[in-house]
C-alpha cells in the first residue's frame, strides 16, 4: 500500500486506527504519520466488498490495513498497538515465523512475500532487498497504491480466517521494466489470533 507523508498534517483515516492517537511522540520514518488518500480512493473505487459498519469483516480489514500502517511507518514497535510485541510472530508461505523486531527490521513486502520457490520462479527476491529497496520498488511500479480488501471471513474470533484480494495498477517502472497500465491483482488467505475483543 502506498502513501505520502506530510509532516505537521495529522488527520484521521477511516480504515486506519492509531494515525492520530500520539502522533507526536510516536517515532515515524519519515517524520509523520502518513496520509493514505490516494490509495484509499483506489480502494474504494476498486473494492469488491463494501462491508457493515462494525461487522466482523470490516474490523479485520481496517485491523489489517492499521497494522500494515505500523509497519511501514512506524520505526518501533513499542510504539504498535495493532499487536503485542512480545507474542506476535508472522508466518508466510510455511517461512519460519518472524518476531516483531525481524518484521519491522525487514519491512512489510520483505516479510511478505518471502518464499522457497526455486529461483527461476523469483521475480521478486525478498532476500535481495532492503526495507527501503522494497517500498521504492513498489511506490514506483504503484504509484496510486496496492490496495487491499477482505472478501471474506471464515470464522473467529478468537481465531479468524479470512480470504483477502490486493491490487493495483502497473503505471510505473519496476526494476527495468517499462509499466503496462495493467492491473495487478492477486487473492490470498491469512489468519489471525488475538487475545481481546477487536474493536473498530
Amino acid at each position: 500500500m502506498a502513501s505520502q507523508v506530510i509532516p505537521g498534517k495529522v488527520e484521521g483515516d477511516k480504515y486506519r486506527s492509531f494515525l492520530d492517537d500520539e502522533a507526536h511522540t510516536t517515532q515515524w520514518r519519515h517524520g509523520g504519520p502518513p496520509i493514505y488518500d490516494v490509495v484509499n480512493k483506489l480502494f474504494e473505487q476498486g473494492r469488491t466488498k463494501v462491508w457493515p459498519e462494525g461487522s466482523l469483516e470490516e474490523t479485520v480489514q481496517n485491523a489489517i490495513k492499521s497494522w500494515e500502517m505500523e509497519l511501514s511507518h512506524k520505526t518501533r514497535v513499542q510504539d504498535f498497538k495493532t499487536i503485542n510485541p512480545e507474542k506476535f510472530k508472522l508466518f508466510v508461505n510455511g517461512t519460519e515465523g518472524l518476531t516483531a523486531e525481524e518484521t519491522l527490521r525487514l519491512g512489510s513486502y520483505n516479510a511478505l512475500m518471502k518464499n522457497s520457490l526455486p529461483e527461476e520462479y523469483k521475480y521478486y527476491k525478498a532476500e535481495e532487498e532492503t526495507f527501503e529497496s522494497s517500498h521504492e520498488a513498489f511506490r514506483s511500479a504503484f504509484p496510486r497504491g496496492f490496495a487491499w480488501e477482505v472478501i471474506k471471513v471464515y470464522g473467529g474470533p478468537p481465531e479468524i480466517a479470512y480470504k483477502f484480494r490486493h491490487w493495483g495498477f502497473f503505471e510505473g517502472p519496476y526494476k527495468g521494466h517499462a509499466p503496462t497500465g495493467n492491473m495487478v491483482e492477486f487473492y490470498g488467505f491469512g489468519t489471525l489470533k488475538h487475545e481481546f475483543p477487536i474493536s473498530g
